[in-house]
């Protein structure tokens, strides 16, 4: 069973992979769609908004 691990909430059935790797990412679905993007072969790169401040892309 997949959950928030915020709530507890039962969001769905997942293998154990998948169900892991969700829970190792944080939760965070924008981690989840960079983790995505990575895999996919694409590179994204944080934009400097000011010195030491950056943007990660959507």
């Amino acid at each position: 069973m997949d959950h928030r691990h915020n709530t507890g909430r039962v969001r769905g059935v997942l293998c154990f992979n998948c169900n892991s790797a969700i829970g190792k990412l944080g939760d965070d679905p924008d981690t989840v769609r960079r983790a995505a993007v990575y895999s996919e072969g694409k590179s994204w790169k944080p934009t400097v908004v000011v010195p030491g401040v950056y943007q990660l892309p959507s």
